[in-house]
């Protein structure tokens, strides 16, 4: 049985703890506000995107001379997976969660006897990935623990993701992030980016109005400006999205953690006053007996 003093000391270092994990859920509250506010604004952006590019790539994506960015390299041999995650921990499963997904995409494609490898942005997915596929990560992007997500950073990655695919290292890039959706939910989710994927409409029609446009200058023109121009936006939109999830998988897990270090306050309590009672009784104990001794 632990001591009065063993008791003290773990009832004062849980206390402690417990106000670390109230900290760090308020500043996760006040940060989820602003980054949810613009994973939000940056979606009808990225919707719209897509939207154009379908209505412009409908002809185009089989045509002889179509941009690479549209219509593949033809194979499908040679994968790259971005695996966007956190650069710290103490999130719940935000991270692991993504990593999750990452490895299973993965090994499928292994055991189909494809080519992977992997652009991990953040520390955390790099350290689970790295376990397995060590020699397959190409090159971990951190982007700063208390950094606010720029558009910059997504043209940064979008730039390493396009300089590979001119130098024919992949055919397919995947990115990987989590959607966010509320304070106790976020979903994994692969979206691939290159070739850009395209929503099937009616040719030379927009999906929502039906109006035929013609463009100036030509589809292959605007085509070869806005497709590096939509993998970066796709990324920057996964980065928002994950900053978002962040901080909601964040509130959540230290809501968790705090409620958790009450509990095992009350119990150490407890546990605490019934020693302290159990000393006094038998002190009692023995100072009735030495006085009925005499």
């Amino acid at each position: 049985m632990a001591s009065l003093k063993e008791l003290r000391n773990r009832i004062a270092s849980v206390k402690a703890t417990q106000k670390i994990t109230k900290a760090m859920q308020m500043v996760a509250a006040a940060k989820l506000r602003r980054a949810q506010l613009a994973a939000e604004a940056a979606r009808p952006f990225a919707q719209r995107m897509e939207r154009v590019l379908s209505n412009l790539a409908t002809s185009l994506k089989d045509a002889p001379g179509a941009p690479l960015l549209l219509s593949g390299t033809g194979s499908q041999q040679r994968h790259l997976l971005v695996v966007a995650t956190a650069e710290r921990g103490l999130c719940g499963g935000f991270n692991s969660s993504i990593s999750r997904l990452a490895r299973d995409r993965a090994n499928k494609l292994l055991a189909e006897g494809k080519d992977v490898q992997f652009l991990c942005v953040g520390r955390k997915g790099a350290d689970v990935l790295r376990r397995q596929f060590g020699p397959r990560i190409r090159e971990v992007i951190e982007l700063g623990a208390n950094k606010q997500v720029g558009y910059a950073d997504a043209e940064a990655i979008a730039a390493k993701v396009l300089a590979l695919y001119q130098a024919g290292e992949f055919d397919v890039a995947t990115l990987f992030f989590s959607s966010f959706r509320s304070v106790i939910s976020q979903v994994p989710t692969a979206q691939q980016i290159v070739p850009a994927e395209i929503p099937a409409v009616e040719a030379g029609a927009e999906a929502t109005g039906g109006a035929i446009y013609e463009y100036e200058p030509s589809e292959e023109e605007i085509l070869e400006d806005l497709l590096p121009k939509n993998v970066a936006i796709q990324i920057f939109k996964g980065l928002l999205e994950n900053a978002a999830s962040e901080q909601g998988a964040r509130m959540s897990a230290m809501d968790s953690a705090t409620r958790n270090a009450g509990e095992m306050i009350k119990k150490l309590t407890l546990n605490y006053n019934r020693t302290r009672q159990a000393q006094i009784t038998k002190e009692l104990i023995e100072i009735i007996s030495g006085a009925e001794a005499l």
